[in-house]
């Protein structure tokens, strides 16, 4: 999946964005919050983004590619992998 990103500035900070397609086919603003690591993966953690407004009442995991300034992202569709992913990330914070 191809992301455009960009960074924007809100209340709580500077954050890049980029957009995905939601199930229901809506195009959803995403902010990443944080990023990490795991057996040689990256993965971005990322949270909605409503107006001006960052939702803080959800968090969305990602694998995550790199190349140069740019980046993609892409849904774990592995249960197995989501959930060793998410057990991890959740020690780390």
């Amino acid at each position: 999946m191809d992301t455009e990103h960009n960074e924007k500035t809100y209340e709580s900070g500077e954050y890049v964005t980029f957009h995905v397609t939601a199930r229901d086919g809506r195009d959803v603003e995403m902010a990443v919050v944080d990023e990490f690591d795991i057996e040689n993966r990256h993965y971005v953690v990322s949270c909605v983004v409503e107006g001006d407004e960052i939702r803080t009442d959800g968090q969305y995991i990602y694998r995550c590619h790199i190349k140069g300034d740019d980046f993609t992202t892409e849904p774990i569709l592995d249960p197995k992998e989501f959930e060793r992913v998410s057990r991890a990330y959740l020690k780390m914070s």
